[in-house]
C-alpha cells in the first residue's frame, strides 16, 4: 500500500510539474510576443507611409509606373531586412500577366502587374503556412489628381511591411515561428480582387496547407461612427469558417491590446457586405479561416484626399500588434486551427 502510494503521490508530482513547466513557457512564448510586437512603432509605419503613399508612387495603379515604384519598394525593404522571397533568390515578385487581368477585370485594359510575396520559414511545421497580406495598389491619377491610398491600403500595406519585421527579428534571436509565414502583397485589388484570386489560383504554396489569412485592409483611421471612441478596429469574418480562429483572436486582444473588436460589418445583413470586398475572400472561398482587419469607410474613401498626414499613427500602430499577436499564436500554437463552418459564397465585389 505504502508502494502505491508513494507511486501515485510521485505521478502527481510529476503531473503537477509538467503543468507548471508548461505553464512558464506559455508565460515564456507571451513574453517574447510581447517583446517582438513592441518594435512595431508608430514612428516606422509614418516613415514608411510617407514614402509609400507620396505622390512619387501616383497612386499606385495596377500595372502603371507608380505601382511599379512601389513593387520596388517593398522588395528593397525585404532584401534589406534579409527576409527572403518566396519564390527563391531575388525574385520577390509573383507575376500576374495582363491576358490574365484583362480576362478578369472589371473593365479597363491592364498591363502586366505583380503580387510581391516573402517568407519567413516554420521551425516545427513548414509546411504550414500562415498567410498575412495586404493589397499594394490604389485608383492611380485621375482627372489630373494623384489618388495616393494612404489608408486604402497603404495603411494595411506598411502594417504588413512591420509586421514581418518583427517576424524576423524573433527569427534572428531564435524565435521564429513553429509554422511558415508568407507576406503577401496583392495587386489589383481595386480592379476586381484580382491579386488575391490568381494566387488562390496559382498559390506557391498548396491551399490545403494554408492555415489561415489574416487580410488587412484600410487601419490607419477613425470613422464616423467611432469618433468620440477610436480605440477599435472592425473585425470581418474572424467567426465565418473557424470557430478556433475567432476566439483566438478575442483571447489575444484581451490579453495584449484591449481594442474594441467591433462586428457591425460581419452581420451578414449588413448592405455593405464588406466580407465580399477584399482579399481574404478569395481566401474564404476555399474554405480557408480569414480575418479582415478594417477601420471602416470615411469621407477621404477613394478620394484624392486620401493622404499620410491624416492616419493616426498610433491606432495605425495598435491594430498592426494586434495582427502581429494574432499570427504569432496562430503560427506558434501546437495544433493547427481547424475550418468547422461551411463556407460562405457570393460574388466578389469592391
Amino acid at each position: 500500500m505504502k508502494k502505491i502510494l508513494y507511486a501515485a503521490s510521485a505521478l502527481a508530482f510529476m503531473a503537477c510539474g509538467s503543468s507548471k513547466d508548461a505553464s512558464k513557457e506559455n508565460d515564456a512564448n507571451a513574453d517574447q510576443a510581447a517583446k517582438y510586437a513592441a518594435s512595431i512603432t508608430a514612428k516606422d509605419l509614418g516613415t514608411h507611409l510617407f514614402i509609400y503613399a507620396s505622390d512619387e508612387f501616383e497612386g499606385r495603379n495596377t500595372g502603371e509606373p507608380g505601382q511599379k515604384k512601389a513593387v520596388e519598394y517593398l522588395k528593397t525593404f525585404y532584401m534589406n531586412q534579409g527576409i527572403a522571397s518566396a519564390i527563391g533568390g531575388n525574385d520577390y515578385f509573383q507575376e500576374v500577366p495582363a491576358e490574365w487581368l484583362n480576362k478578369n477585370a472589371r473593365g479597363g485594359t491592364l498591363k502586366d502587374s505583380e503580387n510581391v510575396v516573402a517568407f519567413i520559414k516554420g521551425t516545427e511545421k513548414p509546411d504550414e503556412i500562415v498567410v498575412i497580406s495586404a493589397h499594394l495598389d490604389h485608383e492611380g491619377i485621375k482627372d489630373g489628381e494623384i489618388y495616393n491610398g494612404a489608408d486604402d491600403d497603404g495603411s494595411g500595406t506598411v502594417a504588413l511591411l512591420e509586421i514581418a519585421e518583427a517576424f524576423k527579428m524573433a527569427a534572428e534571436a531564435g524565435k521564429g515561428p513553429k509554422r511558415s509565414i508568407l507576406f503577401l502583397h496583392v495587386t489589383g485589388e481595386e480592379k476586381g480582387l484580382l491579386g488575391s484570386k490568381y494566387y488562390t489560383e496559382n498559390p506557391l504554396f498548396p491551399l490545403v496547407n494554408t492555415v489561415c489569412d489574416l487580410n488587412i485592409d484600410m487601419v490607419g483611421r477613425i470613422d464616423e461612427r467611432h469618433k468620440d471612441d477610436p480605440n477599435y478596429v472592425y473585425l470581418i469574418g474572424s467567426d465565418k469558417l473557424s470557430t478556433e480562429l475567432h476566439n483566438i483572436s478575442e483571447a489575444v486582444n484581451k490579453k495584449y491590446m484591449n481594442i474594441n473588436l467591433d462586428y457591425k460589418y460581419n452581420d451578414e445583413k449588413d448592405p455593405n457586405r464588406f466580407y465580399y470586398r477584399s482579399d481574404h475572400y478569395n481566401f474564404a472561398k476555399n474554405n480557408i479561416p480569414i480575418i479582415f482587419y478594417f477601420n471602416g469607410t470615411h469621407a477621404d474613401y477613394h478620394r484624392p484626399t486620401d493622404t499620410p498626414d491624416k492616419i493616426n499613427y498610433e491606432l495605425l500602430q495598435n491594430r498592426t500588434r494586434l495582427v502581429f499577436h494574432t499570427a504569432w499564436e496562430v503560427a506558434n500554437r501546437e495544433t493547427r486551427i481547424v475550418a468547422d463552418k461551411a463556407v460562405l459564397k457570393e460574388e466578389a465585389e469592391e
